[in-house]
């Protein structure tokens, strides 16, 4: 049933964005040295680049992780007010 209150109940799956810029991270990692060992600057530099996006998204998730129920209801709270009528 929707609400209209969507954009305002909406939840994020957060702990598992962040498991996955952590498997990022590590193929972003994996893959600079790779790279770097077989001398593909451009390949190195472009999995050096990604590596930072990655991580620039991790902090990201970590900071709304830490904030809280605000930004990431608990399993308690109802995805959209019950029906009243």
């Amino acid at each position: 049933m929707r609400t209209g209150s969507e954009p305002i109940t909406a939840r994020s799956p957060l702990r598992m964005r962040m498991w996955l810029g952590v498997w990022g991270l590590l193929w972003t990692v994996g893959g600079t040295i790779a790279f770097a060992l077989v001398e593909r600057p451009g390949w190195a530099a472009a999995c050096g680049v990604l590596f930072l996006v990655v991580a620039v998204d991790l902090v990201l998730v970590m900071r709304h992780i830490r904030q809280g129920p605000h930004y990431q209801p608990g399993r308690d709270v109802p995805p959209y007010e019950p029906d009243h009528g």
